[in-house]
């Protein structure tokens, strides 16, 4: 089975007006409700796909039960754990002659609550991927992802990490399967900027022979870069399409790698399938369905 975390999930409340000059009330043209967290959105993209998953993290009050209801509905499995006190985030999105993110902070999560979430994550086993994606909200020790490594270590589990700075970096002892910065974030833990591919193969190895696996770096309109673990470099291109929005790429990038090895056992094939689900989410105004992915994989 594969399990994805979601610390810090989300509600995204998009708003769509003409403008936001007025000397009255501002009103929308349309509004739409969407789920969001890293985690979540992986969970999402493999549902899609076909590939039996369970989305795990933290939810609070009203909003975290909309997020849920929402999931669920869309077949998403779900096994959150739900706070005492304070709301999921619900993060707003204002669209108009210029783009306004407000992103809010999220409910406290305790020590216990982190407990919770641990006597869940070891229950895992041999053959069994865990899904590490995204930022740590600020009310959790930013060595969250190194404790939950830490405490599964040796159980035969395969992690996947997503995460940029130390939250990777202090993963990669523990030798996760697959770890995919994008080429700005594999720059910063360099301290340099990454601009050809030769710069992402450099510095990928490094990150290999600091303990990961397998190395994939996605360079938004040029395409992706897999370092593999048998020694390989794999590169792959985009498909020709509009751009509709960036939101979610990453994602399902990840989600299309664990789907294509899961099916193939092809670093190649994983790649391709990885590539056609990020471009088929970023033409879209969501994640990508499967008839989407499919017809970008054919493309590609």
């Amino acid at each position: 089975m594969i399990y994805t975390v979601t610390l810090n999930p989300a509600l995204d409340y998009v708003m769509n007006t003409h403008s936001l000059i007025s000397k009255d009330i501002v009103r929308t043209d349309s509004e739409q409700l969407y789920y969001g967290g890293k985690g979540i959105n992986v969970s999402v993209t493999l549902k899609n796909l076909g590939i039996d998953n369970k989305a795990l993290g933290f939810l609070a009050g009203f909003s975290g039960k909309q997020l849920e209801e929402m999931l669920r509905e869309d077949n998403v499995k779900c096994d959150f754990i739900y706070l005492p006190y304070g709301y999921t985030r619900i993060n707003v999105k204002i669209k108009a002659e210029k783009s306004i993110d407000i992103n809010a902070k999220g409910p406290e999560v305790s020590l216990d609550d982190v407990e919770r979430l641990m006597k869940k994550l070891v229950k895992l086993g041999k053959g069994d991927t865990l899904v590490l994606a995204g930022s740590v909200p600020s009310t959790v020790r930013s060595d969250i992802y190194d404790k939950i490594l830490e405490r599964l270590d040796g159980r035969e589990v395969s992690f996947v990490v997503d995460a940029c700075g130390d939250l990777l970096l202090n993963a990669l002892k523990y030798k996760p399967f697959l770890i995919k910065p994008n080429h700005h974030e594999l720059g910063e833990l360099f301290g340099i900027d990454i601009e050809t591919v030769d710069d992402v193969i450099k510095y990928g190895k490094k990150l290999q022979e600091l303990g990961a696996k397998n190395v994939l770096v996605s360079r938004g309109k040029d395409g992706a870069v897999l370092l593999d673990e048998e020694g390989e470099i794999h590169i792959s291109e985009n498909a020709e399409g509009k751009l509709v929005s960036s939101v979610g790429c990453g994602d399902s990038m990840v989600a299309g790698f664990i789907a294509g090895w899961q099916e193939k056992k092809s670093y190649a094939y994983a790649l391709k399938l990885a590539t056609a689900c990020a471009n088929a989410t970023a033409f879209s105004s969501s994640l990508a369905t499967k008839a989407e992915i499919d017809e970008i994989f054919k493309k590609l």
